[in-house]
């Protein structure tokens, strides 16, 4: 017989929240750059992850598989102090905030570099939408 008693979990932190930043539309180089610049002068933001289309350097399948892609929107933009090589078109901002932080006054200040830096809308949302501990499927992959 199987038992229903659930075990106790424990977990070192605690899931911190994030505030999701879906743009109507996918940014270029030149946005993406602007809001990434300004969301990392927001205080108590402690990571910004970004998703998107990819730009791939090569073609990936079909007749064409190898030869190099020459995408307009690929490019090196400045990062604060780094520079990155922007490898997607970006839809999503996740901005994970840090755990001794006003939510309200952080998701204002968010929202306030948005609309300087998004000029064709966006939609905010606060929640958690990245992992934040191992999972049964991360166990699987052993």
């Amino acid at each position: 017989m199987t038992s229903t008693r659930t075990t106790e979990t424990t977990y070192a932190g605690t899931p911190l929240p994030e505030v999701k930043i879906f743009t109507t539309r996918l940014l270029g180089f030149e946005t993406t750059e602007k809001v990434l610049n300004a969301l990392i002068k927001v205080k108590h933001i402690r990571q910004i992850n970004v998703c998107g289309e990819s730009l791939p350097a090569i073609v990936n399948s079909g007749p064409n598989k190898g030869i190099p892609v020459d995408h307009s929107e690929r490019k090196v933009i400045k990062f604060g102090e780094r520079e990155i090589e922007l490898t997607k078109l970006v839809g999503e901002f996740f901005v994970e905030l840090k755990g001794d932080c006003d939510v309200e006054e952080a998701v204002e200040a968010i929202r306030k570099a948005c609309d300087r830096t998004i000029k064709s809308g966006y939609t905010l949302e606060v929640g958690r939408y990245s992992k934040y501990r191992p999972t049964l499927t991360d166990t699987l992959r052993c």
